[in-house]
């Protein structure tokens, strides 16, 4: 598991999805977890899924473990 830390932002895409963009500009698609709050600044422990598919804009998915 690593740790990301950044803002909780919401896209509209495909009926609405979580999306965490972290401190250095990246932005992942949130799987699991939940609570999740529109500019909350967060620390997530995950995993990037490289093999998730979906049409969200192309942002890897990232597997919630927890998030403070």
């Amino acid at each position: 598991m690593a740790k990301f830390k950044g803002t909780v932002g919401r896209s509209d895409l495909e009926g609405g999805f979580w999306t965490l963009e972290t401190e250095d500009g990246e932005v992942y698609k949130l799987e699991g977890g939940g609570g999740y709050k529109a500019g909350a600044t967060v620390e997530v422990d995950g995993s990037v899924d490289e093999g998730a598919m979906g049409i969200g804009f192309g942002a890897p998915v990232l597997k919630v473990k927890s998030i403070k």
